[in-house]
């Protein structure tokens, strides 16, 4: 199974004021991205007090092709917005060296660094009990 969870608040700079125009135009190519994507779990990109927020979460049965992709937006949206910031949580059962483990992708200033987990993780047994028997 990968899970994933995340959110960004989309900004053009790192700076207290964005161009609101330019700012605008930055969302609707993180909409044309979205777009790309298709339609799968929850994406959804929205203005709430005058900012905008992307949230994303699903549960596909593996990574494959969608997890990659997941990743990979944030990323893009750091190239796009170099402002923004954001969490994406992430847990992938079939990775080889976190199959127990949440793994946190932090996008910060353009860019995606990725972190362990402590709050959630390890998994087995902090949110789910070991398989009996």
């Amino acid at each position: 199974m990968f899970e994933y969870h995340g959110w960004v608040n989309i900004r053009e700079t790192a700076g207290l004021d964005d161009d609101e125009g330019r700012l605008r135009s930055r969302v609707e190519d993180v909409r044309r991205l979205l777009a790309e994507l298709g339609e799968y779990g929850l994406l959804d990109l929205r203005w709430l007090n005058g900012f905008p927020f992307l949230h994303v979460a699903g549960v596909p049965n593996h990574r494959g092709e969608w997890g990659t992709r997941i990743i990979d937006l944030f990323r893009r949206i750091g190239e796009i917005a170099p402002g923004s910031f954001g969490l994406l949580y992430v847990w992938d059962d079939e990775d080889a060296e976190h199959p127990n483990a949440f793994r946190v992708f932090r996008l910060v200033r353009g860019t995606v660094t990725e972190h362990a987990d402590s709050l959630l993780s390890p998994l087995v047994p902090t949110v789910e009990d070991a398989a009996q028997g």
